[in-house]
């Protein structure tokens, strides 16, 4: 089996019964409730408590004291959860009076996979209030939801700054989380034969990939072009590790006409960074990076193609992330498929060298471009 293909195949199939089907609709329909749910169990100490019972489990009346919440609260929360297998009632209990509670398999991934939670506080703390105005979004073609946080943003990279330290911590653990797990497994390939001495990281965020280079190999020398209070943070960072005199930022909005690319690099780097534009807009980027590039320049692309993942549960977490970018991000990018993100590079001028798929654990792909 074609592992870059199983899950994009599970989607030419409408195979499943017809009650289940109704199951899963009814899952759809009350969905921002059971997610809420959730959230109260685990902020409330419930989730927890019901782990550290283990096999024994716990009854709503100890969950009930150990939280200082009644019995009909923690009752109703417990309930939903054991309808959405997140807990599961001991094979013991033969009655209501004596029933136990213990974690279930879904309740272990909510609390201990990070994949998993970075996704659940992603979802809690920056989508959760703008999708109600997901609808708009589409309509209009701009993020609408991006007004829970302020109404004098266009997208919301001007002000990650200026976020709450949840929000930020949230935003910033999701960016990071998914793209990171690919650095080890991308830097190899960078750095291989014809290793770059000058790279340059557009839209290089806080650092985390530059200083990954400068880690890994002792001679590149890496510029960082982002947004001005992107950059500033990247700079402490670089500085913070040691790699100030290697390290250099290049401020300015990529899309602006204004904002020119440094040239002739050896290698120009972007880690989840086009899926924040549309495919219009990701090809004036690369047009943009046609012109400063020589002959022999290397473009990498490091993205997570939702036709390209492995497992459906994956592919499913990427196309929701799609959603974000409508109607919180900018609302007009989303995650891509191998095929569209290709073509929108090319249409530059660059030509596909070589494909990378399933890197790391959240198989991610890596793109290599030339002229």
């Amino acid at each position: 089996m074609d592992r870059s293909k199983y899950s994009f195949d599970k989607y030419k199939d409408d195979d499943i019964r017809a009650i289940d089907a109704r199951f899963e609709a009814q899952k759809i329909a009350f969905a921002p409730m059971t997610f809420q749910a959730i959230r109260a169990m685990i902020e409330l100490g419930i989730l927890n408590l019901i782990e550290d019972a283990g096999d024994d489990g716990i009854s709503i009346a100890d969950l009930a004291k150990k939280t200082s919440l009644t019995e009909y609260g923690v009752g109703v929360l417990c309930e939903m959860a054991l309808g959405m297998n997140v807990i599961r009632i001991t094979k013991d209990s033969t009655c209501q009076k004596d029933e136990k509670y213990t974690l279930g398999k879904t309740g272990w991934f909510l609390l201990n996979d990070t994949l998993t939670k970075v996704n659940f506080n992603f979802t809690n703390d920056i989508c959760y209030k703008g999708a109600f105005k997901l609808k708009e979004s589409v309509v209009n073609g701009k993020p609408e939801g991006l007004k829970e946080f302020s109404d004098k943003w266009t997208v919301i990279y001007e002000g990650l700054s200026q976020l709450d330290e949840r929000s930020k911590k949230s935003w910033f653990e999701f960016d990071h989380f998914y793209s990171d797990i690919a650095f080890p497994v991308a830097l190899p390939v960078v750095f291989g034969s014809n290793a770059p001495k000058t790279l340059v990281d557009i839209g290089g965020n806080t650092a985390k990939w530059s200083i990954a280079c400068c880690k890994y190999n002792k001679d590149v020398k890496v510029t960082i072009v982002d947004l001005p209070g992107q950059t500033a943070v990247a700079e402490k960072n670089a500085a913070a590790a040691g790699f100030a005199d290697r390290i250099s930022t290049c401020s300015g909005n990529v899309l602006d006409e204004t904002t020119k690319l440094p040239a002739g690099a050896d290698a120009y780097w972007m880690s989840q960074f086009l899926d924040c534009f549309s495919l219009k807009q990701v090809t004036k980027i690369a047009k943009k990076i046609y012109e400063a590039a020589g002959d022999n320049t290397t473009v990498y692309v490091l993205e997570p193609l939702w036709d390209k993942q492995q497992f459906e549960g994956n592919a499913y977490s990427v196309m929701a992330t799609s959603l974000y970018f409508t109607c919180m991000a900018n609302g007009n990018s989303k995650m891509y498929r191998f095929e569209e993100l290709r073509d929108a590079i090319e249409a530059a001028g660059f030509r596909l060298k070589d494909a990378h798929h399933n890197l790391g654990s959240n198989a991610y792909s890596l793109l290599e471009f030339g002229k």
